[in-house]
Parts: structure tokens; C-alpha cells; sequence
């Protein structure tokens, strides 16, 4: 056992470890004494617990007791926290309290579901709608209809198997003839495809992989969290990250919940929060875990004029093919009535049942009798109208589904008389105080709650896996958290929301690259680029258009290009699995259930005599004669992450030069040390070093406070202070400060005192500096306080 050991109750950075049967336990230990050096306070590690034998995420939990084996089991954790508590590091935890792995061959808790049905000790653990499909749990594994994979369901024992899949069979149903005996199942195996319209249990987003949890109740939280509250209470972890919060029927109460059996240990939650939202005050959390401050970052570096430059030189480039992809608003519309309509089909289902059954019991006349059709419709409106990821209780529902949201879904009805379905649906998800002859409260809980879950699902899939993909001006803008139809940061905007993370959640965490971004924050830094020269990007594509063979479609073409540009040279093979998955989440020629050979093969031959052939080098040739701002844009995005409010969360590799694609691109193991360390590497260890030695300056009890140039080229000069202590100043724009004479004449007055540059060492500057000074060596500045003036 490890003993408890005292630490710091909020880390001052923590370095992200994807761990899998490649990378384990043992490997994360070797790599600790060279992740100390860096500066950070803790490791922060990828789920732990067992899941799917060879996992390379483990967010596929089917064990919440056990420390996954593949990892090197709970000996291997304790031994890496051993070591990294040597090295003066603690240990942060991803957790998934959302979801399983709909694997009854390693879920045992699934399985005893399986076997017993409603009455098993487990079936509360899952979300089972029991009254659908007769009674029984769908399974979607089957390779087509029943009746023609009768042949390969084999009974062996007191299970059943179809290929790799092992179920249990119920007790004394073993002799049946297989027709019966498939009828006496707690289960039904289905073709895969039936996933769209008839499952019976909550998954992650539209992944019928993974089935929801409930662990809003009591006995469910118990079981699922006792392993993690043991190691924190003995000291081999000091915090949590939470992986999709939004998933859950409660989040609030599940958080409360969690804060009291941890004891207030850090804790940040995966929340998406849309432009201009903010994360409920009531949540006893530390923060989120960055999405958020990713889109600041971000949109210091991007040119909103160019990236509507940009917008204009892609439609003129791919309209005239598609009208997909080319108006933000209504592209998200769109994908987000195709995935209710399709992969979230069955949720949509449910909630309508659930709003029909609750209408029909009301002691409101004006409630019963409405036609179910007319509900769901109306469900459907309100949904594709959420602009946030969900509501949290009543009131925020009122806030979020906005009378506004009701008139434009009253619109959507053909027949006028029925419209008024979508106020009975507000009137349910929103309430009326004193209403007596509102429907039973319990009732209401439920369609609230499953309404929220929902349309969490829904924003996932609608916006992140499909619009992002579909609309593509500016893919560095298409990220987590991001906001494509507004791209671009005014530093006034970055400064005010810095100000209110000091204020309100300083200890929330910072991200710019994760598990989960679409593109790794130097692919991004890159792409924003064009955002200051979209003239020079359409003069090339349109050469290089003229060069290849053909592109399957303007907008695949266009993102392909960008996709090169950022990633700069790379293996063929990265590029096509990348734009591979780029089209199948795009839905729009090909998807993941309904594969095109013909459209796939053409992209991959597009690929082959386009980005990836001779033509390709006429857009390295364009990068390499940006490189001076992209640079500029890498090293500025990572040092803006290093010292604004919050915890920053350095991914693996990170602290190098790292340009990584979609997953599973970006979840390679990387080297620990780098192979060959560069000016990034130094950068950002003299960031985390400054941070854990001046720990007060980043801390709760710091100050934020924008520093402003003055001169011709202030715009270009964004700067902060730490506390009075630490001094960043970067460069944003490169590319038109360059274009329009440079620094010149610009000033930066620094705090009162003498300033020694962390970057450069033995230099020192007061008062009034001129900006060029300061930055001629590098595009960006950090400066330590050293003493009195």
C-alpha cells in the first residue's frame, strides 16, 4: 500500500500519458524522471480501470474493481506512483463514470443482465428500457438479418456464441431448439444496422459499443467509483479528470456527490461550453478540463477578416460542386436532423413515448390525445435548435430552449392545429410554478433528463462529428470546442476571459492539444496562417487544381489541401486514414454504416496524385515560405497556454514540435526524451520550470492583467502580467505585422522592476521596451521578475 502523502491540493501543470498495452505502467515510470525535469507538478493518466482486452484508450471500461492487467494491474499503478511521488509528482485519474463496454464477455455485470433480466442485482447499473422490445435487451452483433445468421449462433454449454461475441444462456433454456431458444432469452442478437432505430438501452453519443451507466443512483455510484476512491484516499492519486459529464442524468447531483466521497480532491470535467457560456456555479468542481480556453487560444492566432476571406476563395472554390459546407448555421442544421433522424433515431423514440405517456395521465385536457407524431416532431424541432450542448434542471432549460427556439420549431409543421405540441414539450421541459395540472413530477424528471442526454448526444454527433467535417473554410477552426461560423479571438475578448477564469475558476484546467482534437495544436498554428494570406492559398490551390487528376469533390479537395499544409511532410498512409475518416463522418458521400468503395477508392487515388503526389510539393513549397509564422503561431499557442489562468495539461510529445491528426493518429506513444530537442522543447520547459518555482504568481490567490502596447504595430503585440511577477508577451499575426513594416516604432511599458528573460538568459529590461528589442531573437517573451528598479 502507498502511504498518503501530503501535495499540493492544486497542480501547478499536469503531463498527459496515453496508456495502453504499448505503453503501460512500467513505461509511464521510466519516463518520470525526465517528465519531473519538465516542470510539472503531476501526471495526468488515461482511464486505468480493466477494459476491452487491448483497448488503445480504455474509456471501454468493463471493470470498476480492478486496475487493468494490460497496464501492468495495481502492483504497476502503485509502482509508477511510487516513483513519480520520488520525483516530487502526484497522479491525475481520467475517469468514465458515463459508460461501459457492451462486451458481456469481459462485463460481467452485463452478463448477470443478460442472464437474470430485470430482476439481477446489476440491471439497475444500466439504462435499460425494459418496457421496449418485449422485455429485452438488444444486441446489435449480428452480420445481417437473423433468419441468415441462424447458421453461425452456436450453443456451447450454458452460452451462446456467434463468432467472437459469448453470451449467457438463461437458466434451463440450453436444450430449446434455437428459434425458442432465442425467444427465451433477457436478449435479442440483431443485425448491427437495427442500432439506428430499435436499441433499448442509452449509449455513448450514437456508439452501441458502450452502454450508458446510472450512476445517479446511489448503490451504481458506490460500486462503480469504490476502486478509484480507494486509491485516492491512500494516496496513489490526488485528482480526477471526468470524462463526459453531460452524458449523465444529473451531472450537478454526481458531482456533489463525487466531491463529498473525495473529499474535495481537484477535479475537473470534460464540458464543451459553447461561445458565451459558462460552466454552472454550482458544480463543485475545479474547472473544466480546457476546451474552452483551446478556443482562445486559438482565435489569438486566427485573422477573423482573412478567415472570412477565406470563406469567400472556398465557396468560389467548392460551391459550384456541393452547397454542403458553405453557411455554418445552417450546415449544422442539417447534420443535426440527419442524426436525429438516423444514428439517434431510437433516443428520439423514447423521449416521445415518454412525452406521449405523460401527456395522456396529465389531468390537463388541453395536454391529452396529442398525436405522437406531432410530439416527436416537435421534440425534434427543439433539439436541432439547442445552441449548448444541454440544460441543467428547469430553470436552465427556460434559458437555453428560448421562446424564440419554440416559434422557429412551430414553423416547422405543415398543419398549424398541431403546432401547439411544441409548447407542451417547452411546457414539460420547463414547468410552470404552482401548475396543478402539470404531469407528475417524476414523469417530468424523466423527459427532462432524458431530453438533456439527448441532446448532449446530439451536439456531440451533429457538430463535432459531422459539421466539423462538413464544413471546412478553416479546419483549425473545426475543433473541440470550437466555433467555425465566428473563428478568431480579439485580444480585448482573450483578456476579459482570462480575467473572469482568474475570478471565477482558477483552477480550472487548460488545453490546447488532447486525446480528442481533431488536429494537434502546431497542425492548427499552422493552418491559421492562411487566415493572413487567403489569396496567396487560392492562387496555389488553384494551381495545384489545375495540376492533379481530379478531386471526387470541391470540399474534400479543399480540406485535403489544408490537411497537407498543416501537417507538412508526412507518410502517405496518415494522410488517407485521416481523410478517410474525414468523409465517413461527413455522411456525405460515404459513412461509417454505409461505406462507398467507389467514392472511398477515389479519394484515395486523389490522394495519391494530389496532396500526396508531385503537386503536394507546391504547397510544402508555400509552408516552407511560411515557417517564420508558423513558428511565430506555435511557439505564441504555447506559451499563451503555459501562463494564462488555470492548470495547463501538456499532452504527450507536446513539449516538442508535434503535429498529429484525428485519432488514433494522435494517440502514437511518443519519446520520452525527445529524440532531438528543439526551441519549443526549451520554451516550454522554461514555462513549467517558472511556474513551479513562482507557484504563487499562477496560483488561486493570482492576478491577471493585460499589458497594452503602444505604436503603429500594438495590434500585433499581445501581452499579460502573472501577480506582478511574470511578464508573456508573443506575437500574433506575424504575416501581416511582416507585410506591414514590422514592429517599428511599438513600445511594451513593463511592471515597475527589473525584468530577466526566461528565454534568454543574462538579458534584462525596465520600464519602457521597445517590442523589437525584446522579441529579436524570438517571436515570443517570458519574463521573470528579479528585482526592484
Amino acid at each position: 500500500m502507498t502511504a498518503a502523502r501530503p501535495g499540493p491540493e492544486v497542480p501547478t501543470a499536469t503531463y498527459r500519458l496515453q496508456l495502453q498495452p504499448s505503453f503501460p505502467f512500467a513505461a509511464a515510470a521510466a519516463a518520470v524522471p525526465y517528465l519531473a525535469s519538465l516542470g510539472v507538478s503531476h501526471l495526468h493518466l488515461s482511464p486505468v480501470l480493466e477494459s476491452v482486452p487491448g483497448s488503445t484508450h480504455g474509456y471501454d471500461v468493463v471493470d470498476h474493481t480492478r486496475v487493468r492487467e494490460e497496464l501492468g494491474g495495481e502492483d504497476g499503478l502503485r509502482a509508477l506512483a511510487r516513483t513519480a511521488r520520488d520525483h516530487g509528482l502526484g497522479l491525475v485519474l481520467d475517469i468514465v463514470p458515463n459508460h461501459m463496454a457492451m462486451a458481456p464477455r469481459y462485463n460481467r455485470a452485463l452478463w448477470e443482465v443478460l442472464r437474470e433480466g430485470p430482476e439481477s442485482p446489476y440491471a439497475r447499473w444500466f439504462d435499460i428500457d425494459w418496457e421496449a422490445q418485449g422485455g429485452r435487451v438488444l444486441l446489435p452483433v449480428l452480420g445481417g438479418p437473423v433468419g441468415s445468421e441462424l447458421d453461425r449462433l452456436v450453443v456451447d454449454g450454458d452460452v451462446l456464441r456467434y463468432h467472437d461475441h459469448v453470451f449467457p444462456l438463461r437458466e434451463g433454456t440450453a436444450h430449446l431448439p434455437l428459434p425458442r431458444l432465442l425467444d427465451a432469452q433477457w436478449y435479442r442478437p440483431v443485425w448491427w444496422r437495427l442500432a439506428r432505430t430499435e436499441l433499448n438501452y442509452r449509449r455513448f453519443f450514437s456508439i452501441s459499443e458502450l452502454i450508458g451507466v446510472r450512476v445517479e443512483d446511489p448503490e451504481v455510484f458506490g460500486a462503480t467509483h469504490a476502486k478509484i476512491l480507494q486509491l485516492l484516499h491512500e494516496g496513489v492519486v490526488d485528482g480526477l479528470r471526468v470524462d463526459h459529464p453531460d452524458g449523465l442524468a444529473d451531472p450537478g447531483g454526481y458531482l456533489r456527490r463525487l466531491h463529498e466521497a473525495t473529499g474535495g480532491r481537484w477535479t475537473v470535467v470534460e464540458k464543451i461550453l459553447a461561445d458565451g457560456e459558462h460552466l454552472p456555479a454550482d458544480w463543485p468542481v475545479a474547472g473544466t478540463t480546457g476546451y474552452d480556453a483551446l478556443r482562445h487560444v486559438d482565435g489569438l492566432f486566427t485573422d477573423r477578416t482573412g478567415a472570412y476571406e477565406l470563406l469567400g476563395r472556398y465557396r468560389a472554390f467548392a460551391a459550384p460542386q456541393t452547397d454542403r459546407g458553405g453557411n455554418w448555421d445552417a450546415t449544422v442544421r442539417r447534420a443535426a436532423y440527419k442524426v436525429l433522424t438516423h444514428e439517434l433515431a431510437t433516443e428520439t423514440d423514447r423521449l416521445t413515448r415518454v412525452a406521449a405517456r405523460l401527456c395522456a395521465a396529465s389531468p390537463d385536457p388541453s395536454l391529452r390525445d396529442r398525436a405522437p407524431w406531432a410530439l416527436r416532431t416537435a421534440v425534434e424541432e427543439l433539439l436541432v435548435r439547442m445552441r449548448v450542448y444541454r440544460p441543467y434542471g428547469c430553470e436552465d432549460a427556460a434559458a437555453v430552449i428560448t421562446e424564440q427556439a419554440a416559434e422557429e420549431a412551430r414553423l416547422a409543421f405543415v398543419v398549424p392545429e398541431e403546432a401547439d405540441a411544441v409548447g407542451i414539450v417547452r411546457r414539460l421541459l420547463v414547468g410552470e410554478p404552482g401548475d396543478a395540472s402539470a404531469p407528475d413530477h417524476a414523469g417530468r424528471a424523466e423527459f427532462c433528463a432524458r431530453f438533456a442526454q439527448t441532446a448532449s448526444a446530439l451536439r456531440a454527433k451533429a457538430v463535432e462529428d459531422t459539421a466539423f467535417y462538413r464544413y471546412v473554410p478553416l479546419l483549425s477552426a473545426a475543433e473541440v470546442g470550437g466555433d467555425p461560423g465566428s473563428p478568431g479571438v480579439y485580444p480585448d475578448d482573450f483578456h476579459a476571459y482570462c480575467a473572469r477564469v482568474q475570478r471565477d475558476w482558477p483552477a480550472t484546467g487548460t488545453v490546447v492539444t488532447t486525446h480528442d482534437t481533431k488536429r494537434s495544436a502546431d497542425v492548427r498554428a499552422a493552418l491559421a496562417v492562411l487566415t493572413e494570406c487567403p489569396d496567396r492559398w487560392a492562387k496555389v490551390l488553384a494551381e495545384v487544381s489545375r495540376a492533379e487528376a481530379g478531386a471526387p469533390d470541391g470540399q474534400l479537395a479543399w480540406a485535403a489541401w489544408q490537411t497537407v499544409f498543416g501537417l507538412g511532410p508526412a507518410e502517405e498512409e496518415r494522410v488517407r486514414q485521416a481523410l478517410l475518416k474525414h468523409v465517413r463522418e461527413a455522411g456525405m458521400y460515404t459513412s461509417w454504416t454505409e461505406q462507398e468503395p467507389s467514392y472511398e477508392e477515389a479519394v484515395a487515388a486523389f490522394l495519391t496524385a494530389g496532396p500526396c503526389g508531385p503537386p503536394g510539393e507546391r504547397v510544402a513549397a508555400l509552408r516552407k515560405s511560411l515557417e517564420p509564422h508558423i513558428r511565430a503561431n506555435v511557439l505564441g499557442t504555447a506559451l499563451v497556454q503555459l501562463t494564462m489562468p488555470g492548470v495547463p495539461d501538456v499532452y504527450q510529445g507536446t513539449e516538442s514540435e508535434y503535429r498529429a491528426l484525428v485519432d488514433p493518429d494522435n494517440r502514437r506513444p511518443a519519446p520520452f526524451p525527445p529524440p532531438v530537442p528543439g526551441e519549443k522543447d526549451a520554451l516550454t520547459a522554461a514555462a513549467l520550470r517558472l511556474r513551479a518555482r513562482r507557484p504563487g504568481a499562477f496560483g488561486t490567490a493570482a492576478s491577471y492583467a493585460p499589458l497594452a502596447a503602444d505604436g503603429p504595430a500594438a495590434e500585433h503585440c499581445l501581452a499579460f502580467t502573472r501577480s506582478g511577477e511574470v511578464v508573456t508577451v508573443v506575437t500574433r499575426l506575424s504575416l501581416r505585422l511582416a507585410e506591414s513594416g514590422g514592429w517599428r516604432d511599438t513600445w511594451l511599458e513593463l511592471p515597475p522592476g527589473r525584468w530577466t528573460d526566461a528565454l534568454n538568459p543574462g538579458r534584462e529590461f525596465t520600464g519602457d521596451t521597445r517590442v523589437a528589442d525584446l522579441l529579436d531573437r524570438f517571436p515570443v517573451a517570458l519574463l521573470e521578475r528579479s528585482g526592484e528598479s
